[in-house]
This record gives C-alpha cells, structure tokens and sequence, in this order.
C-alpha cells in the first residue's frame, strides 16, 4: 500500500505498521528492554534520567595548569595555617620587650687611646678652642714672639708645651708631630673606628700650624729658623723668673719668654720638614693647606742642607734639656717623607745614598742601635724606606741601600724579641732599650709601634714573618711584643700600676706638671709662690688625663713624686709614641695598614710605555 510523501515523493506503508496500538506498545517496551541491557554512556543517561547529582571531579583546573584537588586542598589548607601561625609569632615577638645586643666593649687599647690623644689638648698653647675640653686650662702665653720685632716671624702665639713646663720645643715637638701624622697614614679606619679621626687632625694641625709660624714659610730659601721659645735654664744659681725656676700655670706666666733662633741647624730644620712632610699626606684632601705644608717642607728641607750644623750646638739650652747627637738621621728620616710627599725622585736618591747612611750609623751597631727617639730617627726612617720595596720594588738604583734598610729593619725586630739578648728586661718584662737609665717608657712605645706597623707591613705584603738568622718567627711574634710591653704600660706590672694618667684605678697622682698641680682658684701665684704646689704632698687637683709619665726605674720601682721628673714628668715626643702604639693595637686584628695613601704622591716607579705606531698606509 503507498500513500504520498507530503513532500512529494511515494510513501510505503508495511502491513506491520497496521498493528494496533497495543500491539505498537508492546513491542516498544520489548525494544526498551534491549537497549537497557546494554550500559548507557552519561550523555544517554542524561537524556533519559535528565537533570540529577553529579560527581566531585577528581582534578581543579587552575587556568594554567590543572591539579589534583587532593593536593590543591591540602596545599591552601597548609598556606592557611602557616599564615596564622606567622602572624601569631609576630604578635607575640611584638609583645615581648625586646633586649638590644650591645656592641662589644672597646679593648683597652682603644679605650687608652681616647685619653692619651686628651693630654694633647692638655697641653696646647695660645688661644684655646671652645672645644678644648680640659676645664682647667685656659689661652696662655698670647704675647710669644710678638715683641721680637723679627723679620721672618710676626708672633709665635700657639704650638705645645714641651712636657711639665712650658718651654715650646721645636725638635722634640716636631718629631711628636711627624708620629701622629705617620700613624694617622698607616691606621686612618682605626682612628675613624674609634671615632678619633678628626680629633687627633686637629691636634696636628695645631702643631703645623704654628710650625709655618717659625720661619719665612712663603719663601724659597731661608737662612734662620726658631729653635725655641721659652727659656729653662737654672744652671749657677740663675734665679732669674723663666719656665724652669717659676712654679706657675701657663695662663699666669708674665715674665719674658725669650725666642731662640737657629742658622745652622740641619737636625731640627730636617725633622720640621719630615713633620710637614706628612701631615702634608694626612691634609691631602684639603689642596691649599696640604700644598702649603709641602712649600714649606721643600724650603726648611734645603735649609738643613745647606747651613749644616746640629741645632744643640754646646753652650745653647737645646744641649741641656734636647741634645741632638746627628743630624744625618734626620737627613734619611726628612729625605724620605719628603720623597712620599712629592713623589719627587731626587729625595729618594738622597735618603739611599750609602755615605749617607754610614754616617747615619746604618751599618753599625752600638748600644742605642734600633732605638727610636726624638733624638735618631734611624731605626723609623728603616722601616718607613721598607715599605717602599715591599710594596713598590723600585728596583736599581735604589734596590741596594733599600735591602740594606730592610736588612737591618729585620734584625732590630729580632733584637726586640725576648730570646735575644740585646736589650735587658725588667723582672716584670719592660724592655731596656735605654739600658736602665731613667725615663724608659717613652722608647718603649716607639718600638711597640715599629713591630706592629712592621708586622703590619709583612700582612699585607702575604709575608708570614722573617728570618733572625736561620729561624724563622711570625707576625705574630711582634704584635705579642708590642701587647706585652703596652699592657705593662697600663697596669700589668709588678705594682699594678698604670704608667697612663686616667687609665684604670691606680695611676700617677703627682705628675711633674705645674697646670695640673695648681689649682684653678682664680688666685694667680707669683714665680716662687706656686713652689708650695710643687712641693705639697697632696695629689694634683687637676688630672692631667692621658698623660704617659717617665716610668719606672730598671727594678720595676716607681716613686709617685712629683718633683722627680725623672718618673713623673710627662713629654709631648713620649705621647705621639704611646698614641701611635694604642692605635696599631686597638680594634679589629683584621684592619691592617693602608698601603696606598703614603704612595698617593709617587708616580710609577717606571715610565708608561709610548703609544703604538700609527697604522701603515701605503
């Protein structure tokens, strides 16, 4: 049977399609029974059960990546807790009152330091600062020089008083000065460390400044220089009003105070030029002033050779008080500061010129070989020419005197050492470099500051130590040497005494020094009527803080006397030593010298090489 497509086309019609309705039923269900019997995949399943409970999925798709959300929960569920657990031992580290970590205390040796730099400020002349911080000094002595009417000066007002008294010393002053300034060369972190950098720069250029007073320092050449201001001698009976005989403070001196001149004094010309020299270096960033010292320096330094003499000539007060022995130490000492000063070669064949030298006493020995002092600046002048050939190795001409002085600088430090016998020691362990007689200490601080700089040298040259004949010592050697004899100085003695003056509990309370010996009573004493201060046996009302004494005898005695300036007299060349030593000592091991700035004037010990050739062109 066919019917009609309603589209057009013949439509067939099965007889089987002529079943019944019931029938039609029937045999849909018996066609739903077998699709059931086999399994449904979800999309069919949804067609037919439509809408129901979906299933967790097993994976988070995060955009980027997609995770298991076992871990993904575990994951934010661990940032959770980590976040409350941080933010709650924050709350309590907020809560609890917190307990600062102090810095370490300074070593003693810093701590000395602080006040060997105040005895300085102690004992400056002329018109005080407003920050001179010693409260019973005032301005003194304003009217030096001024009344000389001399060509080559217009006042001597300033400068340092010698030691107890207050005579101004030029030779011992200016060796005073050239310390201080070498050791503010090799040791500027420490001084800045210990927070003294821009004190002892003031406490220099107090010194240089009234150097430049004493001659002609704008000229070319001069011909004099002031060896002296202030007069001490008491020799036959003289009881005529000067700085020896009268007992009085600097500020109430009124008696005449005579200028002494030089023309022919090649040791204290040389040595005020080695002063200038380096406090040139230490001045290096202030142009004007550090050329000025330079100037001056070139100028006194041709003067001394030129007008040879030694300045303690016999009969002068400098023969009594500071007799100078050489001057051709001096010559080696100035030529080589002079030398890092310009950078100027000709210094430095100077201060290697064997004759030189030999007359220096370089190649011989005697009792006072090795030994630094106001008075021979060998030993000083040695080291200070090593440094040269450790770090530069200036090579020939100059290599043969160099390894001469490093030579003789190695065996001065095995002469320290207590294994020799060169020098004695107390029972207590102070080295003898004066054979016993009095006032030791002031040339024990300077070796305990040449074998630190010395070590020092060797550190930074990766040199372990140095030969004393065929054995071999380390570095460490020396500082141990320098450790020993600076912690006698300040206590560790047989007395249990401290040699520095406000240092520890125990130390000198009658210092030969008549600022501190007098009190500041506002009643000025005439010449002979401060004498009852000087003989009182009350200890100073006035601490003279920093103040190194003469020392202890060869038997470790000392007698806290204050009219034997022998122990109790403190000197401005024993200070700079101690001042040098305590900063070698002080701080950080690690903070070694500073090898470059000494140099910061020398041009390279070989000339640069020319440039290449221009290129050929046919």
């Amino acid at each position: 049977m066919y019917g009609r497509d309603p589209w057009g086309g013949p439509l067939e019609i099965n007889a089987a399609d002529s079943a019944t309705d019931d029938d039609r039923s029937r045999n849909l269900q018996d066609l739903d029974r077998a699709a059931l019997s086999r399994p449904l995949d979800e999309t069919q399943q949804s067609w037919l059960l439509g809408p129901g409970e979906q299933k967790k999925k097993k994976y988070v798709d995060l955009g980027c990546i997609i995770v298991s959300r076992k871990i993904f929960v575990w994951t934010v569920g661990t940032l959770i807790v980590s976040a409350f657990l941080a933010g709650f031992i924050t709350l309590i580290v907020k809560m609890v009152p917190r307990h600062h970590h102090s810095h370490p205390p300074p070593d003693n040796y810093t701590l000395a330091l602080h006040k060997a730099l105040m005895f300085f400020n102690g004992q400056r002349s002329g018109k005080l600062p407003k920050h001179n911080n010693v409260s019973w000094r005032g301005s003194s002595c304003l009217d030096d020089g001024i009344a000389e009417k001399s060509p080559i000066y217009k006042d001597l007002v300033g400068g340092y008083y010698d030691a107890g008294d207050a005579i101004k010393f030029n030779f011992p002053s200016s060796f005073a000065m050239t310390m201080l300034s070498w050791s503010v060369i090799e040791y500027t972190a420490k001084y800045e460390a210990a927070g003294e950098l821009n004190h002892i720069k003031e406490i220099i250029k107090w010194g240089t400044d009234y150097f430049l007073k004493t001659f002609n320092n704008s000229a070319d050449t001069i011909d004099r220089v002031v060896a002296q201001v202030g007069s001490g001698d008491t020799s036959g009976g003289n009881t005529n009003p000067n700085d020896h005989y009268c007992w009085v403070r600097p500020e109430d001196i009124d008696y005449k105070r005579p200028v002494t001149e030089c023309h022919s004094c090649s040791d204290l010309a040389a040595e005020m030029a080695a002063a200038l020299a380096a406090a040139s270096i230490v001045f290096k960033d202030s142009k004007a002033y550090s050329q000025k010292l330079v100037h001056g320096a070139r100028t006194l330094f041709k003067f001394s050779r030129e007008q040879r003499g030694r300045y303690s000539a016999s009969g002068s007060e400098a023969a009594m008080f500071y007799n100078s022995t050489s001057y051709w130490d001096e010559f080696v000492w100035g030529g080589a500061w002079l030398y890092y000063a310009t950078g100027n070669s000709s210094y430095l064949q100077l201060a290697t010129t064997r004759g030189l030298a030999k007359h220096a006493g370089a190649f011989w020995g005697g009792p006072d070989y090795g030994v630094l002092s106001w008075d021979n600046k060998l030993a000083g002048a040695q080291v200070l020419l090593s440094r040269l050939r450790l770090f530069l190795s200036p090579g020939y001409p100059y290599e043969d005197i160099l390894s001469t002085f490093h030579n003789q600088t190695n065996i001065i430090m095995c002469s320290y050492l207590p294994i020799f016998t060169t020098f004695n020691r107390t029972k207590g362990g102070l080295i003898q470099l004066n054979h016993g007689r009095p006032q030791p200490l002031q040339y024990v601080v300077n070796a305990a500051f040449l074998a630190t700089l010395y070590s020092d040298y060797l550190d930074a040259a990766d040199t372990p130590g140095w030969y004393c004949g065929p054995n071999f010592y380390s570095t460490e050697v020396l500082r141990e040497f320098a450790r020993t004899q600076i912690d006698y100085i300040l206590g560790k003695n047989p007395r249990k005494m401290s040699y520095v003056v406000g240092f520890g509990n125990h130390y000198p309370r009658h210092v030969h020094h008549r600022g501190a010996s007098i009190p500041k009573n506002k009643i000025k004493y005439n010449c002979k009527g401060g004498w009852k201060w000087r003989d009182s046996s009350n200890p100073n009302p006035n601490t003279i803080v920093g103040a190194m004494v003469a020392g202890p005898d060869k038997h470790d005695g000392f007698h806290d006397v204050r009219t034997n300036y022998n122990y109790t007299e403190p000197t401005l060349a024993g200070n700079a030593g101690l001042v040098a030593a305590l900063v070698a000592l002080s701080g950080d091991s690690t903070t070694g010298i500073d090898k470059n700035t000494i140099f910061s004037a020398v041009p390279p010990m070989f000339p640069t090489p020319p440039p290449p050739p221009a290129p050929w062109k046919p």
